[in-house]
């Protein structure tokens, strides 16, 4: 073993849901975090680990601040970047006016490459090291995202959008083109260094049973590739779902019947399922992606974390950047905990700072990866100032518990906190 970074903080990491037991929070208020490379090698105090560290190599000290896992994000759109904030009465006319046209850009590889290395950039700059992201039904939006991804070497999942009715002619793809597509893709970039490749049907409605049928082929053909989609987001969309699919009990059984519900496999939105829907989910273990910020930007719906907590369905939560309207996932917290306030529960913020990153991890069956401190797991991690701006640090000087701390982040804090990124071991983003 060599010890390549020693970094010094307080250091928060879970190793189990603090839901479920007490045990599952790591707080050391004077912490030391080791990597040799790419890795992690330990993790907690600073007095029982320092003898670890080589006499040779400086401990990096960040006194008053948090070293914490990276941020996961598990639904996000990397061409919406330039559209996020488009004004609109719903989901489906914000999709007409600002989603498909803008979209349709992402033919031209040179400007995939220049949203890509922006979007990639700026979830960096706000702490996310690793996102479940749509590209355009282009394969070269896909082949733009992986590259800039490839370069920053960093833990990212993407794909290629299959769409083949439904929507602008300019973005159709048909059954077979997006089979054939989404194949050789995941042959080029599944697995190619930290990079991979999510089966992508834009949500049920544009797509056609054979396109759907052909996406459950290959995820039979590549089971461990991830699959993501929308469902359950509004009930005019819901509604749209069924009449196109008649045969199928529920808008997520659409999905269920063609094999697209198995691990790795992220639903966003899920407002509008049955219980029926969340015991399937479970029993798949397909995971749930909540995305607080866009479903009310777009009136959509209260997620239901009682009924889903109840299911014990795989849970995450993200920032749908564009109808999402920050990259933020503490800005996203907060409105997880309001979303959860308005439908009767109380979040604490331990529980939320666990879904964004343990529990993310575990949604994605990547917890052996990334997610945590663990040894050997791959050293993705920020660097959290708790009195990044005068607010914060006047209210800082009044905190009582680790609770209250992550909690005053969790709605007071966004990107200005977030002092340094590293992913695999490197650092990505600096404020300094």
């Amino acid at each position: 073993m060599t010890i390549t970074l020693a970094l010094r903080a307080s250091l928060l990491h879970y190793t189990d849901d603090p839901a479920l037991t007490e045990d599952g929070i790591h707080w050391h208020a004077d912490g030391l975090l080791l990597l040799e490379g790419e890795k992690i090698v330990a993790a907690g105090d600073y007095a029982a680990l320092k003898h670890l560290v080589p006499d040779e190599l400086t401990v990096q000290h960040h006194p008053g601040k948090i070293i914490m896992p990276g941020f996961i994000d598990t639904h996000i759109h990397y061409p919406q970047t330039d559209m996020i904030a488009s004004p609109a009465p719903g989901l489906l006319p914000w999709l007409e006016q600002y989603t498909f046209p803008t979209e349709r850009q992402f033919q031209n590889p040179a400007h995939a490459n220049d949203v890509a290395s922006f979007f990639l950039d700026e979830l960096l700059r706000c702490g996310t090291t690793t996102a479940m992201v749509y590209c355009t039904v282009h394969p070269e939006s896909v082949d733009a995202f992986f590259t800039q991804s490839e370069q920053r070497n960093l833990r990212m999942v993407a794909g290629k959008v299959m769409m083949d009715r439904h929507c602008p002619e300019f973005l159709q793809d048909t059954a077979e083109s997006s089979a054939r597509d989404s194949d050789a893709l995941i042959q080029r970039w599944h697995n190619q260094g930290r990079q991979l490749y999510a089966i992508t049907p834009r949500f049920a409605p544009t797509s056609t049973p054979e396109q759907l049928h052909l996406a459950g082929e290959l995820a039979k053909q590549y089971p461990d590739t991830f699959i993501q989609t929308h469902v359950a987001e509004n009930k005019d969309e819901c509604a749209w779902a069924r009449s196109l699919f008649p045969n199928a009990r529920s808008y997520l059984d659409i999905y269920d019947q063609v094999g697209l519900m198995r691990p790795r496999a992220m639903y966003a939105h899920c407002i509008w399922l049955d219980d029926e829907d969340r015991r399937r989910m479970a029993e798949t273990q397909s995971a749930v992606a909540l995305c607080p910020t866009s479903n009310l930007f777009l009136g959509s719906g209260l997620f239901d974390f009682d009924k889903a907590e109840a299911a014990n369905v795989p849970l995450s939560i993200a920032t749908d950047v564009g109808g999402g309207t920050s990259f933020s996932m503490l800005q996203t917290m907060n409105e997880t905990y309001k979303v959860a306030r308005m439908g009767g529960r109380y979040l604490p913020a331990s529980r939320m700072f666990y879904t964004a990153t343990l529990g993310a991890a575990r949604a994605m069956q990547l917890h052996n990866t990334i997610g945590n401190f663990q040894s050997g797991n791959e050293a993705d991690f920020i660097i959290v100032d708790p009195k990044a701006t005068p607010l914060l640090a006047r209210r800082s000087a009044h905190i009582n518990s680790l609770e209250e701390q992550l909690f005053v982040l969790a709605m007071l804090g966004d990107d200005r906190c977030i002092e340094a990124t590293y992913a695999a071991g490197k650092l990505v983003h600096s404020k300094i």
